[in-house]
């Protein structure tokens, strides 16, 4: 009988694999490609209230009984995303009732109505940048910036997959453009970068913002939304983008939910005296922080990552007070 279902479903992995979030329709899948989909779903229902802790490892178990592939999902009418199916961190989008960073996508589509240029630093695979460029959310100039060069052979996937209609490269994101950097870390989502003092066979650029739109690759006479997921190098990333920060920027920064003492929020207020926000669960809205001891409340585990939104811009603090969010 399993011999059977694999012949089966290695029949059908010739076919895409997609799976659209608002209908819940899924294509191209064998018997052994909708029981994993249903474990998947499963999985994320289950794990979601601690964060998703263990979900990784059963996606590692469900990743045994089918074919490897790709599966594309239609994050909305006019948004497909790629990945591997069944990997452990987005494979959780296979569940429609799951809200993967919904501070950013309450405030993009608070923005949707406003023209302006997305930066997309840390892209990984290119959700955001897939989203922000989409119809739903303006179609917004994007550029998409990914130091792994594996995470970046995705992120072109994604790019191509949806008409090239946003940018990438290649990159590390730094204080100055100039230099290398090599890539660390075994997971895709979690990626370190370490600056080299020479180029090496796996090494990357180091590319600043404030260059990058120097060299007309981010439109700064729009405003500017930099999303910022570096691992570790924020405050070289924020350095390199002074300039871009003086007008209508706002730059989203993760908060690490192991980082206790709210290290980024902590610099985003006191040197560079941005008015700093984050959402509140409880609320369902956005709060601006006089300190960080708000954080304590909101940073509930430690294996998570949390954004925190930073401006001086009286534009882009009228959107983010604006936005709401009610879940699905």
């Amino acid at each position: 009988m399993e011999a059977s279902l694999r012949q089966v479903d290695e029949a059908e992995a010739e076919r895409p694999l997609a799976f659209d979030r608002e209908s819940g329709m899924l294509t191209g899948a064998g018997v052994l490609d909708r029981m994993a989909v249903l474990a998947l779903q499963a999985g994320s229902i289950l794990t979601r209230r601690y964060g998703h802790r263990g979900y990784r490892l059963g996606c590692k178990a469900v990743a045994n009984l089918v074919a490897e592939r790709d599966v594309v999902v239609r994050l909305n009418g006019d948004a497909d995303f790629a990945f591997p199916f069944c990997d452990g961190y987005w494979s959780r989008t296979l569940n429609r009732n799951y809200d993967y960073e919904e501070e950013i996508e309450a405030f993009l589509t608070s923005a949707s109505d406003v023209r302006y240029s997305f930066v997309d630093c840390g892209a990984n695979f290119g959700y955001w940048s897939v989203l922000a460029s989409s119809r739903p959310f303006g179609g917004q100039a994007t550029l998409a910036i990914e130091a792994s060069r594996e995470n970046a052979k995705r992120l072109a996937r994604n790019a191509r997959l949806n008409g090239g209609r946003f940018r990438w490269l290649n990159a590390a994101v730094g204080e100055a453009s100039g230099g290398f950097a090599r890539i660390t870390g075994a997971r895709h989502e979690a990626f370190g970068t370490l600056a080299l003092a020479e180029n090496e066979p796996e090494a990357v650029p180091i590319v600043s913002l404030d260059g990058l739109a120097a060299d007309g690759l981010i439109d700064a006479a729009l405003p500017v939304v930099i999303k910022l997921d570096v691992e570790g190098v924020e405050v070289e990333a924020l350095a390199g983008a002074a300039g871009l920060l003086q007008r209508d920027c706002v730059v989203i920064c993760e908060e690490h939910g192991l980082d206790r003492s709210h290290g980024i929020t902590r610099h985003l207020i006191g040197e560079l005296s941005l008015r700093v926000f984050v959402f509140d669960p409880e609320l369902c809205r956005f709060i601006r922080l006089d300190g960080v001891g708000r954080l304590d409340r909101i940073k509930r585990h430690a294996w998570v990552g949390y954004n925190v939104f930073a401006t001086s811009s009286t534009l882009w603090e009228e959107r983010l007070l604006a936005a709401t969010w009610r879940g699905r």
